[in-house]
Formats: C-alpha cells, structure tokens, sequence
C-alpha cells in the first residue's frame, strides 16, 4: 500500500487531500507543529478508511530540523504533499519585517529546505512524487499581494526547475494553483462562487493530478484563462490599475 506524507496537515485543505488520498487506499503520514490538532484527523482515517495514519511534529521555519525529520520517518512516503502557507495584511507586512520574513520563509524557504531533501530521497530511489500547492497569485506581481505573491511566484519557479532536474530520475512533480479556496481563512471574504473551489474540489484535483502525471494544474479551469489575460496587459496599463 503505498503512502503519502501531507506537510501542513492542520489547514482545511490538507484535511481534505488527506480524506482523498485515505480514500484511495494510501497509508498516510501527517506532519504539522501543532500535532495535537492532527489527532482527531488521524483517528477519523483510520476508522473511515482503515489504512494506516500516523502524525508527526514538523515546523516548516526550523530549517535545520528537516532532514532529521524526514529521516526519522520510518516508512518513507511514495508522495509528498507540501500544503503549508502562510497569507498576512501586505500593508502590515510593509511596516513589519518580521511580517515578511514570515511569508517569505513559509511560503517558499519552508518548502525549499523539506522539499530539497524529499526530491534527492526520491532522486536515489528513482521514484517519487512532489506535489507544492502554490497560487495564481505568484503569476504576476500586483499591489495586493505583493509579499505573498512574490513567495508563491518563487515556490512555482522552484517547482518548475525541480520538475526538470529530477524528470530524469523518475521523480514527478506537480504545481497546484487552486485560486480562491473556501476555508477557515477566507471565511470572512467576499469570494466569487465560480472561482472559488472547495477543499474537496482541490483534493480531488491533487489525487487525478498525481494519478495522470499533470505538471501544473489549476483546480478551476478559468484560472488559467483569467491569469493569461492579467499577465499580457501591457505594464504602462497595469501599474497604473489597481488590482
């Protein structure tokens, strides 16, 4: 049976992706810092699906903890989920350094530093596959989310460097960018209906893209044809608009 590793678990995303994957008869490894939030989760896969779950305590800003944590895992994963972010105010986070530090570390030095030491792992076994859940947001640079988007459009580029390094070893890795999520973080947000998906829908989109061998998919189609039309607006146009 094989197994997945979700890092981040707590969020409502990762709860879903962790669901599917159970769903589809995967063993599955739960890693967050706040591991006590992970035993609910843990007991409600194992009774629903009757695969193995187990939880791990894992801080994507202690850097210099993440190869003796992917070490210690017992079984190592046949795929790994990298979920975890962070979104905070941008015009605080111009005022505050530490704000973006925060989101710069989380959204892309995090992942860089886990996800550097899963891809050799799956690189000398020949087999592996990486799924970073990034954002339209990272697709060009705009006002209200200029640290956030900045990070996510790094953590995509990342992405797509690791995606041709390893291809040859057999290592698969997927870009995800879900657009608006309906979750505890965006409760209290206007979001339009048809461009926002549900935790499930991205699930569900993350098990077919690993199924399929996709290299980057956006969990609502029409992302992909929005974020198109903002990336060719011409800059004397678009730095003049507020977006």
């Amino acid at each position: 049976m094989p197994t997945v590793l979700i890092l981040g678990a707590t969020s409502d995303i990762a709860t879903a992706i962790a669901k599917k994957f159970a769903a589809s008869q995967y063993n599955v490894q739960l890693a967050a810092r706040s591991t006590e939030q992970l035993k609910p989760l843990q007991s409600d896969i194992q009774v629903r699906y009757n695969v193995e779950c187990t939880f791990h305590n894992f801080d994507a800003l202690a850097f210099a903890s993440h190869a003796a944590f992917f070490n210690s895992l017992t079984t190592k994963p046949d795929a790994t989920i990298c979920v975890f972010g962070v979104m905070e105010d941008e015009d605080k986070a111009l005022d505050d350094f530490e704000s973006t530090h925060r989101m710069i570390d989380t959204n892309y030095t995090g992942a860089v530093s886990i996800l550097n030491i899963v891809a050799k792992y799956y690189s000398s076994q020949k087999s592996g596959t990486i799924v970073g859940i990034s954002s339209v947001a990272g697709e060009r640079g705009r006002q209200s989310k200029l640290i956030y988007g900045s990070a996510k459009a790094a953590f995509s580029a990342y992405l797509d460097g690791l995606r041709n390094k390893f291809f040859k070893d057999n290592v698969h890795v997927v870009t995800v960018k879900p657009g608006f999520v309906y979750t505890k973080m965006t409760e209290e947000l206007k979001l339009p209906a048809p461009l926002t998906a549900q935790p499930a829908e991205v699930a569900d989109a993350v098990y077919t893209a690993v199924v399929k061998k996709k290299n980057t998919i956006y969990v609502k189609w029409m992302w992909k044809w929005i974020m198109l039309i903002i990336k060719n607006i011409p800059e004397f146009q678009f730095k003049k608009m507020n977006i």
